[in-house]
This record gives C-alpha cells, sequence and structure tokens, in this order.
C-alpha cells in the first residue's frame, strides 16, 4: 500500500487521540480518526471515548457539520460494519462523501469486521496497514480477546527468591514489599477483573479493589470474580458494596473464562493461590506472568504455584522475560518480572 506523509502524520495523531487518558478500559477498543483535505491539511479529529458514546469516525464528521464530501479518513482501526448502541461507522462515511478511508488495524471482532469490504463497495478507496503494529499494541489486550474469544489472563504472584509464597507456618504478609503492593494496584487498574477461588476468600478474605497510595478505593472498579464450588461466609469482604462480584460456580478455567468473557470481560488478573495459577497453567490459559520476588529465603512452606504435572525439565514451562525492574531500596528491595509463556524450546 502506498501512504502520502500526510495520511502517515495524520494517523500518528490518530494514534494519539486513540490514547486520550480517561477513556474507560473495554469493552470497547481505543480508536482515533482524523479527516484530510485533497490538500492533506487537516478538517477535524475525533476519538471514542467509551462504550455508547459515538465512535471515533463519527465524532470527527460531527465537527465538520456535513461538509467531509471528498476527504480522506485516516483511522486506526478498521470502520465498523454493525449496529449496536451506535451505528455502523462505515456507513457513515459513505453518507458523508468521504473519498479515501486509511486504517491501521483490521477490525478483530467477527461482529464489527466487514466496513472495508463496505466501504469498496460504495465506491470509497480503502487503504489497509499503516502503522498496525502501533495500532495493535494501542488495544493489545482488545485485540487478544476479540482473536482468542476469551479474555487475556495475567498472573500475578510474589515469591520469595525459593519460590514460596508463604512460610511453613501459613504466614505470607508481607512476602512482598510496599512498594511492590503499590504496583499491584498499578496493573489491578488496567484489568477489567480480579480473578481468585473460594480457597483465597476463605483463608485470606481478601477485598480484591483497587486503592491508591492512601490505601482509598478508586471510584472505578473491576469486577470481582470468585471461582469455585465452596460455600463462602456471606460477610466476605468480597461481598461488600465496595465492588461487584460474581460467583463462577465451577473449577474448569476455560468455563470461567467463557463466563467472563460473555460478561464482556477482556482481561482477567489472576491472584488465587497456587493451586488456582496450577490448573490456569497447566490448561494453556495464562498469557501473562507477573512475579515480584523478595530477597528472602524460607526453604519450606507454600509453593507460589501448585503440580504443573511436570516430572523432567526437558517438559519446563518456559517464559520469555518481556521486561525486569527493581521496586524499592534496601530490605524492602523487590525484583518485578513480566513474563509471556513461550512454545518450549529444545537443547540445540
Amino acid at each position: 500500500m502506498t501512504f502520502s506523509q500526510a495520511e502517515r502524520q495524520a494517523m500518528r495523531r490518530a494514534l494519539e487521540l486513540a490514547a486520550t487518558p480517561g477513556v474507560p478500559l473495554g469493552p470497547n477498543p481505543r480508536v482515533g480518526c482524523v479527516l484530510l483535505a485533497a490538500d492533506g491539511s487537516t478538517l477535524a479529529e475525533g476519538f471514542h471515548r467509551g462504550a455508547g458514546t459515538a465512535h471515533a469516525e463519527v465524532d470527527a464528521l460531527a465537527a465538520l457539520n456535513g461538509a467531509a464530501a471528498g476527504s480522506t479518513a485516516v483511522v486506526t482501526l478498521e470502520p465498523c460494519n454493525h449496529t449496536g448502541r451506535t451505528g455502523p461507522c462505515a456507513e457513515a462515511l459513505i453518507a458523508a462523501g468521504v473519498r479515501r478511508v486509511v486504517f491501521a488495524q483490521p477490525d478483530p471482532n467477527p461482529v464489527a469486521a466487514g466496513g472495508a469490504e463496505t466501504l469498496r463497495a460504495a465506491g470509497v478507496e480503502v487503504a489497509a496497514g499503516l502503522l498496525a503494529d502501533e495500532a495493535r499494541a494501542l488495544n493489545r489486550v482488545w485485540s487478544f480477546a476479540q482473536e482468542r474469544q476469551r479474555p487475556f489472563v495475567t498472573w500475578k504472584y510474589a515469591a520469595t527468591l525459593d519460590g514460596r509464597s508463604a512460610a511453613a507456618d501459613g504466614t505470607s504478609r508481607w512476602i512482598s514489599s510496599a512498594g511492590s503492593r503499590r504496583d499491584t494496584h498499578r496493573l489491578r487498574a488496567l484489568c477489567d477483573t480480579m480473578l481468585v477461588g473460594t480457597g483465597t476468600v476463605a483463608t485470606d478474605n481478601p477485598r480484591l479493589t483497587v486503592r491508591d497510595e492512601h490505601d482509598r478505593p478508586l471510584p472505578v472498579q473491576p469486577l470481582r470474580a470468585v471461582m469455585g464450588q465452596r460455600d463462602l461466609a456471606p460477610d466476605a469482604h468480597v461481598f461488600d458494596d465496595q465492588a461487584e462480584t460474581v460467583r463462577l460456580l465451577t473449577r474448569d478455567p476455560a468455563e470461567a473464562l467463557a463466563e467472563l468473557f460473555a460478561r464482556d470481560r477482556q482481561h482477567v488478573f489472576l491472584e488465587g493461590g497456587p493451586t488456582l495459577a496450577a490448573a490456569f497453567l497447566r490448561a494453556g490459559l495464562v498469557d501473562e506472568v507477573v512475579g515480584y520476588l523478595a530477597p528472602l529465603l524460607l526453604g519450606s512452606g507454600r509453593s507460589a504455584v501448585g503440580d504443573l504435572g511436570i516430572g523432567t525439565l526437558a517438559d519446563a514451562l518456559h517464559l520469555d522475560v518481556v521486561e525486569a525492574a527493581t521496586i524499592g531500596e534496601g530490605p524492602e528491595t523487590n525484583v518485578r518480572l513480566t513474563m509471556r509463556p513461550t512454545a518450549k524450546r529444545e537443547d540445540t
């Protein structure tokens, strides 16, 4: 595909618009749009502000009050082709007389895809793939969820250097440092679902909320999901009014994720104990691992993860380290490793 310099600049601007702070996370993607005149100058800009609001293309068209004929629309995502809370953007662009549409990422949502074909059928020139990698990175989790038809799963854990999440007597507060716990709340805020097992609720009675540096709950909270079939005390913290909570009455990770996806959930933050973590790992349903390692040695106690059914080193689950960071200083130092599972590697 051939793109003009003006279109390249407009796409970078559209990506900036899509990333505007304050836009809610999910269930819709972040999208930006820039409308260009025939000479390459900017006519209007728009971006999507969350579910139920105007899509980026319609937001930009509204700024022109019907004067978009002959323009080029530069959009970070293929214009949608379906009617939901709002109408199809492809039809809106056709009705406005847009001459050319340049988009970055094809729409992976099978319900909304097909906008490019609709535009071409109406005689609109369409060019795809400009800064596609950057656009996909902007909506990394949303794209994954649409393609796999399940939420992206981040497993977070804290452990000693010898892999213990609790001492032999069961004590575990605090293996992670205060800085790591604050960092965990930052990561929680990037997800739409907190998931634990019934064992964690019964043993630790967590609140599973996102809190600020003063331990105050944030105004917008992820869904709290508790997986398993054990009866729980009705006064457990997860049933308070600080956030919505759902019970997933299954021990099957795939079933739990299917139910959450049906609720428009796209990013699960898995903070359960070693048994739940092992179940998701064995099922191949962990997409990212965030580990906080403390400079401690226990020698015995609860492992950070349960039995994975691995009996030999050759069958080990390999992880690629995406990022390594040091949090805190002195005895409060933790190392945060962000990792992603990879296919088993063989010696050569």
